[in-house]
């Protein structure tokens, strides 16, 4: 068999998966951050599994200064400190590797690159193949026929392995040791080598593919003309520098040890106690299936010590014994343990139910219970699209029933209908996972649900906004269960099964269901203690369980949308695109591909020059998003055409082009789905389509709106808007009495606000002192800082940071009311809305200022924002409420963030115009009057 070995390059692997997962970061139900061990691991199976090496090392670098901190002092020292999650992950990390028996190397003195070079160069002499494990472009210098540079997959672009014609073919060179020369010219900005200024990687690359290496370049420079000729002369000694810095050192003392590093079999225990300490079940499961034997006692949402798994087995060193190159083998600490089950191992009593009498019996079990579980299987995840073919019951843990459904409808609707009664029973309880789904599906059906609703789903995302709240999860978690057809990890798509076996009781196809209500009625019973206990009963009882109606009758009303008008304001669109580009071109001296950023990059800054020093992306192109042309706006006209044109593109291609295909063609209407567990702040969210970001400040933007028009002759449309709500929010969390004061005379607040901090009487404030006003006000809310200010109004950082003093000046509870906020947050851990929400702040604490700074805004807008989101939710179920009790025939269609949009019927005009507004009015009771500003037309414009 040939002999392959891994050398992983595990610092360059660990910011990798640290920083790929930084948006939505991997959390386990105790708050560890878990990225970077996660994303290590996956990088690590992949290759046990996929690569079959025969042999293996993971490589460290050590805090020793190298030899090329010595040389170069400011070696790397443009790096910010780890962060603190990515420090504290180092232990369990090198404790996986341990767990793995993978040999651990590290020296200090050298860099995990020189190791490497070394190994993989020794390695060549005894015929192995080496594969460098790193997504660092500077191993491509030791890549040859017998070794490869290998890139794991990272958000899912596959592997990469690069051989010597990849990397040939990557820079444009004739040999892979030419890596070396063309970074010693272009640098490497995340190292911190300087190389020679100006020069980008296409410079570098054709420039040592004319002279071969850096000495050559620099002995024939009279051979080069223009600024390139004098750059490269005047930075010689950098060039020179930077290829010494660059170049990995394959005579690192270190021996190859060919025995040491053989794969050897992992420590099942402790490879087991780490998966379930770190919660990474799905792994545990994939390496061990059924015999996954260690975790959490999850039953009780506490830990109980349990058995020490096996120490790891230790490695013998593979260094020179005057040196500290030892194979790091710490052992594990004690972990609790407990027993991941599934269906077959635990003992219940799953049954069809297919007779009228057994049907009886099961409602009457239904009707004693008074509570009870439900879930729905179906055809399709969306209730639209869906066949409900049978209904799931459980009323005691570990038993369900499955009531099989009929494809005839009739037939099917009648014996749903049987139900009825007990779903619409509002002193009834019903419990299920992601209630609004199965509540819409029974809607299409042609069934309403009044009765009380404990959704797990929703009580799980107030207890841990930011972590997962899927069905696989919450049993995972909470009960150390993992169920045999887990729904999907998304709300909207729920794993719903196709087919039933009248052969089977119950049928295999329908045990999914059956074992989704028997979990969600444990998971009630270990989440509503925690509700309690958190003191989020009143936030999941009167605004997140009452909401589900709404929300399910909001998906299934859908709203009316007119295709021709949109198809005719994208054929306008079209053309002013068309008339933009030619105009663009005409600025530009020449055509190029407009929707390349590389391109266009190269027309602005190399063909026109508008930066003499312009930003670049990481990929070394030239930076052309909305921020840097915002910058650039007033330099050259090309610079707004260019806005313009992707303003255009973006309506087109995002609604214009794709609201007519989201039309369901048997109601002729679009039917969003909102979701509620999806925001930390308890903000909803619509997708399919996302209805949330339509465009209302600009013209073009607006013209989207007037394509949402009511049902037919007899409605219009009502749009019902709070009127600076989170400005009033602020103003009543602070006690703010010069806000407060503003607000109850009714004067324009951002007037008013600059009258207060320019000193100057109400009529005497211009339209620029209420802008700069207008945007303190907003800015405040997420924390805005002087710099943040001045970048967004276009002023010195020096007056932007007085007119935030004059503000604080003039309105000192604003200060009270963030500094207080944060000392809460830090104290206690999270914050709260008027209602009670809280939003967990785990780096509120933290010694790195950005990090903390970041948690210190969210501390101060998690509040105003999450008590927004509140104050509308309450509104809605109220709303929805007295629409259903009066039976009118008023419908309510659209929440997008503090609006309400109805299908208002004609007659009913002045009764729900003081239904709407009195429920948002007080919906939430502040010390600020709360303004709601309602208007009625012929589209969703012109009611907005």
């Amino acid at each position: 068999m040939s002999k392959k070995l891994f050398l992983l390059d595990a610092m360059a692997l660990v910011y990798r998966a640290h920083f790929a997962l930084i948006a939505r970061p991997i959390f386990t139900s105790k708050g560890v951050n878990t990225s970077a061990l996660y994303g290590f691991t996956q990088t690590l199976l992949q290759i046990l599994n996929e690569q079959k090496p025969t042999h293996i090392a993971v490589v460290f670098d050590t805090d020793a200064p190298t030899h090329r901190h010595r040389e170069f002092a400011e070696y790397k020292s443009q790096r910010q400190s780890m962060p603190e999650d990515l420090s504290a992950a180092l232990p369990s990390i090198r404790r996986m590797i341990a767990a793995f028996n993978i040999p651990l190397l590290e020296c200090d003195g050298c860099e995990a690159d020189d190791i490497i070079g070394t190994l993989v160069k020794e390695a060549w002499k005894h015929d192995f193949t080496s594969y460098m494990v790193t997504p660092d472009k500077d191993f491509g210098q030791l890549v040859s026929d017998r070794s490869f540079l290998y890139k794991p997959s990272r958000m899912g672009e596959g592997i990469e392995i690069m051989g010597v014609k990849e990397i040939l073919g990557r820079w444009g060179i004739e040999r892979t040791d030419q890596v070396v020369d063309i970074l010693g010219l272009m640098g490497d900005a995340s190292d911190n080598i300087p190389g020679v200024p100006g020069i980008g990687e296409k410079t570098a690359s054709k420039l040592i593919a004319q002279f071969g290496t850096v000495e050559n370049l620099l002995a024939r420079t009279s051979e080069l003309k223009g600024k390139i000729k004098e750059t490269v002369e005047k930075h010689r000694e950098e060039a020179l520098l930077s290829k010494r810095l660059a170049t990995i050192h394959c005579d690192s003392p270190v021996s190859l040890d060919i025995e040491g590093l053989r794969l050897r079999d992992r420590n099942d225990e402790a490879v087991k106690e780490l998966c379930l300490e770190f919660e990474f079940n799905t792994i545990g499961k994939r390496l061990f299936g059924d015999d996954f034997k260690a975790g959490r006692d999850f039953g009780r949402g506490g830990a109980e010590p349990g058995n020490r798994g096996a120490e790891p087995e230790k490695k013998e060193s593979l260094e020179p014994a005057e040196l500290d190159f030892s194979v790091a083998a710490a052992p594990a600490p004690p972990v609790p343990s407990a027993e991941l089950k599934s269906l077959k191992d635990v003992p219940h009593d799953y049954k069809a139910i297919r007779t009228a009498s057994e049907r009886a019996d099961l409602i009457e079990t239904l009707k004693k219970a008074r509570r009870f579980a439900i879930a729905a299987e179906c055809s399709h995840p969306d209730p639209k699209q869906a066949c409900l073919t049978g209904l799931a019951f459980s009323t005691e843990p570990h038993q369900a029933r499955f009531v099989e459904l009929p494809s005839d409808e009739k037939e099917k609707n009648r014996i749903v209908g049987e139900f009825a009664s007990l779903l619409q029973d509002e002193s009834a309880e019903i419990i299920g996972h992601d209630l609004k789904q199965i509540v819409g599906v029974l809607r299409w059906t042609g069934f309403c649900v009044h009765a009380r609703l404990f959704d797990t789903m929703l009580a799980h995302s107030l207890l841990e906004p930011d972590m997962r709240h899927s069905l696989r999860y919450l049993a995972e978690s909470c009960l150390g269960y993992t169920p045999i057809a887990p729904p999907a990890e998304t709300p909207a798509s729920p794993a719903l099964n196709l087919t039933l076996n009248p052969n089977l009781n119950p049928p295999s196809s329908s045990q999914a269901a059956l074992e989704q209500a028997d979990l969600a009625l444990q998971l009630r019973d270990n989440l509503e203690p925690q509700l309690k206990q958190k003191g989020q009963e009143k936030v999941f009882y009167q605004i997140e369980a009452a909401l589900v109606p709404a929300l399910a009758e909001m998906e299934y009303e859908g709203i009316r949308v007119d295709a021709r008008a949109l198809t005719e304001f994208g054929q306008g669109l079209a053309r002013q695109m068309a008339d933009t580009e030619k105009s663009i071109y005409e600025l530009a001296g020449g055509e190029f591909n407009l929707n390349s950023p590389k391109q266009l990059g190269e027309v602005l800054f190399e063909r026109l020059k508008l930066l003499e020093k312009a930003k670049k992306t990481k990929t070394g192109q030239y930076a052309t998003n909305e921020q840097v042309l915002q910058e650039l706006a007033g330099t050259h006209p090309i610079v707004q055409k260019i806005l313009d044109y992707r303003t255009a593109s973006k309506l087109k291609s995002t609604y214009v082009d794709t609201l007519p295909t989201a039309i369901w063609l048997k109601s002729g209407r679009i039917h969003t789905s909102f979701r509620q567990a999806s925001t930390a702040t308890g903000r909803l969210a619509s997708d399919n389509p996302n209805l949330q970001n339509i465009p209302i400040r600009t013209e073009q933007g607006r013209e989207i709106r007037k394509a949402f028009v009511p049902r037919d002759e007899n409605y219009l449309l009502l749009s019902a808007d709070y009127s600076q709500i989170e400005l009033r929010i602020i103003a009543a969390l602070g006690k703010e009495a010069g806000l407060i004061e503003a607000f109850r005379q009714n004067l324009d607040i951002h007037t008013a606000t600059a009258a207060r901090v320019f000193g100057v009487f109400l009529h005497l404030v211009t339209p620029e002192m209420r802008r700069k006003a207008k945007m303190v006000n907003y800015g405040i809310a997420y924390g805005i800082s002087a710099f943040g200010l001045a970048q967004r109004l276009g002023i010195p950082r020096r007056e932007a940071a007085e007119i935030i003093e004059h503000y604080f000046a003039q309105f000192p509870g604003v200060r009270n009311y963030m500094s207080s906020t944060i000392e809460f947050a830090r104290e206690q851990g999270y914050v709260e809305t008027v209602t009670g929400r809280r939003r967990y702040m785990r780096d509120i604490r933290s010694s790195n200022m950005t990090v903390r700074s970041g948690a210190e805004r969210n501390a101060i807008n998690a509040p105003i924002q999450g008590s927004a989101a509140d104050m509308i939710k309450i509104a809605m179920a109220h709303i929805h409420r007295e629409l259903c009790q009066r039976k009118l025939k008023t419908r309510m269609l659209l929440q997008v963030h503090d609006e309400l949009v109805f299908d208002l019927h004609k007659s009913e005009e002045p009764e729900v115009k003081a239904l709407v507004e009195d429920k948002m009015k007080h919906a939430i009771l502040l010390e600020v009057p709360i303004v709601v500003e309602i208007g009625i037309g012929q589209n969703w414009l012109e009611a907005h």
